[in-house]
């Protein structure tokens, strides 16, 4: 299949799933008109199109009108799907906190200088000493991780200011040892934490279950690491030009950028719209 998509696969998706940033949306924070346009005729068809994104549900929601009729989306690495037409859970996959608390301490003894934020549905909460590049919102609570995890989050951060982030993940992976699910989609030192088994794939798996969709008729975009278990299941997988170089050698075609549309150009030429 060349790279805009215009040759179609040889089964026709019947699910389309996308990732957020460096993949739909533009780096200005955007869709674009024509993104949109095409998102509305793949709807239009009768086939979903699912945001799969890292994104807490307060940051999903600023492109929710782009998800069409059919109204699903799947938050946090695959922690949450929100029925966005309802504006309520429709799946919730939390980490259990007395788990994530001993993983926590674990890796605060074996790596000093570890911080942790939580994510759940009423928003962030951060460690004093976790230094967050973006703006929080109003009344976001600091306090010690062990006050963050008096309830199941969604997801865990993990940030370390002093450690390149390939050491800092490989440490963590060692003590971490499997109880969680630990993956990444940013340039700084940031991991990402899910609970047992909890990725964009297998959530996905379990919505195309109840949706009667198998993998082999779902397509999926996606740029970084934590995209990968979805590229790896999804029956058409492409990775963005400018994805990143591990994200590139597992997906089979290549989209063009992020900047350049080329979700809604693969599209395009997938169902000849």
């Amino acid at each position: 299949m060349s790279a805009d998509g215009s040759s179609r696969p040889d089964r026709t998706p019947r699910l389309v799933a996308t990732d957020l940033d460096g993949t739909l949306v533009r780096s200005d924070g955007t869709v674009s008109d024509y993104t949109a346009d095409v998102l509305v005729r793949v709807e239009a068809l009768g086939v979903p199109v699912v945001f799969v994104t890292g994104r807490p549900l307060r940051w999903a929601e600023e492109v929710f009108e782009h998800v069409g009729e059919h109204g699903l989306a799947i938050i946090s690495n695959g922690a949450l799907v929100w029925d966005v037409a309802r504006s309520r859970i429709h799946l919730e996959r939390p980490i259990p906190p007395a788990l994530a608390l001993e993983v926590c301490r674990d890796l605060r003894a074996a790596v000093p200088g570890t911080a942790y934020a939580v994510e759940d549905l009423d928003g962030i909460g951060l460690e004093p000493d976790f230094m967050e590049r973006y703006e929080m919102p109003a009344g976001s609570r600091r306090a010690p991780v062990e006050d963050l995890l008096a309830r199941p989050p969604l997801k865990l951060l993990v940030r370390h200011e002093e450690l390149a982030p390939q050491e800092f993940w490989d440490r963590a992976e060692e003590v971490n040892d499997g109880r969680l699910t630990f993956t990444w989609s940013s340039a700084t030192t940031l991991l990402e934490v899910s609970g047992p088994g909890v990725t964009k794939a297998s959530t996905l798996e379990l919505l195309c279950r109840d949706l009667g969709i198998d993998a082999a008729d779902v397509i999926a975009f996606g740029d970084m690491p934590n995209d990968l278990p979805m590229l790896g299941w999804a029956g058409t997988a492409y990775a963005m030009a400018d994805a990143h170089p591990t994200v590139t050698a597992a997906a089979a075609h290549v989209a063009p950028g992020h900047d350049e549309d080329g979700v809604a150009r693969v599209l395009a030429g997938v169902f000849g719209l």
